[in-house]
């Protein structure tokens, strides 16, 4: 039976597999949107995307802010043809920082090729979290603009403008957009989700068409009449795939590629673990001799300070306290502090098994080092709580565990980066000393106890770091071990991938791993995502992350690749613009230069293909090792192409500080 999608009342926009429907239609999709100016992270597109806010302070998928412009801003939107209306609607936008509600606002039209207020307005005081009504006297108009005064220094935001259609508005057709081209290994299938928006008045049916424009063999669709379906294909090519929209006679089309490759070699290149080594190359030497004497004890006298108030050890002893009942302290610092603590552990750890061949300051330092691990595994120790959980924001606040409400408190960032530790340190002492990689496992195996399918409960960390880790844990255990002993903890590394959905784009959850086929979103948290995802589909050779792994590959490297090899144009939240916007004045932070080299190393084990390990290498000598200075004193947090700004040597943010040297 052929599927239609039935226009009952009027509006129809579909977004996924949701739409939603209105008494009063609103004719804002059907309009291009333009403005005064837009905020970087911010969309025009958020105007008239039909989502529905719930309150002003929605940090969503989608908001339009004029930031930094101060003053009196506008937006407008143009329709192909006249339409007719007398009352518009507009959800505010308050980021409670820069861009805040109005102080005033009104409405014109484009009347005699000019812009004129409408008439008798009609309009309540400004109200946050609501749609704030403003009516007037019928106006027919192909443009509508609306003027928003700034309050004092701050700019001015807006999460969804509809305008309402006053009774014979003409017909638009349907929008329709395919989605991205992407790669889909040949045993694998794609997943097709049209994004169809539209308009009509009079009620109308919408009918939905997959069909195959070109490719070497056959596509077979789940179902062709559905705009959310997948597509398998018969033999490796190129295929063109055509989405087609028809509504009372008006259609519209839209297309996207589709790569069909063979799947990598079962078997995969294995990971080498670290354990004493030499270095003979001058560059390598000197950028290694500069992180072990300077970097490190630098990080080390940042982090033991007692009083430094971004949060280092003292976060641990303060935990360890509590969990002794004695009196303590307030957590400090961000609420992943833990991070750099575990990262210069990591790093460490590295450090010491280099042979210094004789040189003295490599010697004594690398002395110093093994005294401060000496100083900080005990403290860790004593941090983690009985069942081998251990968060010091959370022990600190007593605050639930694994909860949505805090997906954003890096519970599982902090965490992956223990186990990477653990391993580490145990790899360091010859396998002799194993009191941190207990630690590891006894936290690998609290997160398995209680996270999983029913019984167990389903989670997401908002930052990938916890997935990369579990896969490197359980790779180690089963090669120390044998008998599959590691398999829970890859399991549970692609539960968590799999759990990812109904979230943003800017953690990458906005819709299941296997169908993302775009890099968006935070760059680090992407990145980490993606190498992630290439370690669950070397493990288990699922044909749908491998598809999803190769598309944002090469979305990335072919589209948001910049040619140092770093990413992250920053357009977004420290994170990625639109295809091919790649300013000079780009973010690429360090971290996403780490996370880069983990995804191209993965693809490269994965693969067999020197092409992913010329690609980590040029992110390596040009994107990240240039992040730290000649002496290794001073670094930069991000990394544009272009600027005139120093060096600094120390940052509040607890990420690069300590990703640069253990990724180096």
């Amino acid at each position: 039976m052929k599927n239609t999608i039935a226009i009952v009342v009027g509006l129809l926009v579909f977004h996924g597999d949701r739409f939603s429907t209105a008494e009063d239609v609103n004719l804002a999709p059907a309009a291009e949107a333009f403005s005064s100016h837009v905020t970087g992270g911010t969309s025009l597109a958020a105007l008239n995307d039909s989502l529905c806010p719930e309150s002003s302070h929605d940090q969503g998928k989608c908001s339009y802010g004029n930031w930094p412009s101060q003053g009196t801003q506008w937006v407008e939107y143009e329709w192909a043809k006249p339409i007719n209306t007398k009352e518009v609607k507009v959800f505010w936008w308050d980021d409670h920082q820069g861009v805040r509600l109005p102080a005033d606002w009104r409405v014109k039209y484009w009347r005699d090729d000019e812009y004129v207020l409408v008439k008798n307005a009609r309009k309540d005081e400004v109200k946050a979290s609501e749609y704030n009504a403003m009516s007037f006297d019928e106006i027919n108009t192909e443009r509508l603009r609306i003027e928003m005064d700034g309050r004092e220094q701050f700019s001015t935001g807006i999460l969804e403008w509809q305008v309402v259609d006053a009774g014979g508005s003409p017909d638009f057709p349907p929008s329709i957009s395919a989605g991205v081209d992407r790669f889909v290994v040949s045993d694998g299938k794609t997943y097709l989700d049209s994004t169809i928006d539209a308009v009509n008045a009079q009620g109308s049916q919408i009918d939905v068409l997959w069909t195959k424009e070109s490719g070497p063999g056959t596509v077979q669709f789940a179902n062709a009449h559905r705009k959310r379906t997948t597509a398998t294909f018969s033999t490796v090519g190129e295929y063109k795939l055509k989405a087609t929209a028809n509504m009372s006679g008006m259609s519209d089309s839209s297309t996207l590629v589709v790569q069909v490759i063979d799947p990598p070699p079962v078997d995969h290149l294995d990971l080498i673990d670290t354990r004493s080594y030499s270095i003979q190359s001058p560059l390598w030497s000197d950028r290694a001799k500069a992180i072990v004497v300077h970097w490190l004890p630098h990080c080390i006298d940042k982090i033991s300070d007692p009083l430094l108030k971004e949060g280092g050890v003292n976060n641990l002893a303060e935990a360890a306290k509590k969990l002794a009942g004695q009196p303590h302290g307030r957590h400090r610092g961000y609420v992943f502090s833990n991070a750099w603590i575990y990262n210069t552990i990591e790093s460490i750890c590295i450090a010491v098994m280099i042979d210094p061949q004789g040189d003295e300051e490599m010697i004594a330092s690398q002395a110093a080092m093994r005294e401060t691990l000496d100083e900080w595994i005990p403290l860790v120790l004593a941090a983690q709580e009985p069942d081998g959980y251990i968060q010091t924001y959370f022990t600190l606040n007593g605050l639930p565990r694994w909860s949505p409400e805090h997906r954003s408190d890096h519970e599982g960032y902090v965490a992956g980066y223990l186990l990477e530790a653990g391993i580490a340190h145990y790899l360091m002492t010859e396998k002799k000393d194993a009191r941190l990689y207990d630690a590891a496992r006894r936290l690998a195996d609290c997160w398995c106890d209680n996270i999983g399918p029913s019984p167990k409960k389903p989670w997401f960390d908002g930052h990938q770091a916890m997935e990369i880790a579990l896969v490197r844990f359980g790779r180690f255990v089963n090669a120390n071990e044998g008998n599959g002993e590691g398999d829970r903890y890859i399991e549970l590394a692609k539960f968590l991938l799999d759990c990812r959905d109904n979230g943003t784009e800017y953690d990458q959850s906005h819709v299941p791993v296997v169908e993302q086929y775009t890099a968006v979103g935070h760059a680090v948290r992407a990145s980490y995502s993606y190498a992630a995802m290439a370690d669950v589909a070397m493990e288990t050779q699922d044909a749908d992350y491998q598809s999803a792994v190769m598309s944002l590959w090469d979305n990335l490297v072919n589209r948001k690749y910049y040619v140092t090899g770093g990413i992250g144009s920053g357009e977004t939240s420290e994170g990625f613009g639109p295809d091919f916007s790649l300013p000079h004045n780009a973010y690429c932070e360090s971290c996403s230069s780490c996370g880069e080299i983990f995804m191209q190393h993965k693809l490269h084990l994965t693969h067999h293909d020197a092409k992913y390990a010329s690609l980590y290498e040029e992110t390596l000598f040009n994107a990240l090792l240039g992040s730290l200075d000649i002496e290794g004193k001073n670094f930069y947090y991000p990394n544009p192409l272009d600027t005139s700004a120093k060096r600094y040597p120390w940052h509040g943010c607890p990420c690069c500080v300590g990703n640069i040297p253990r990724t180096l």
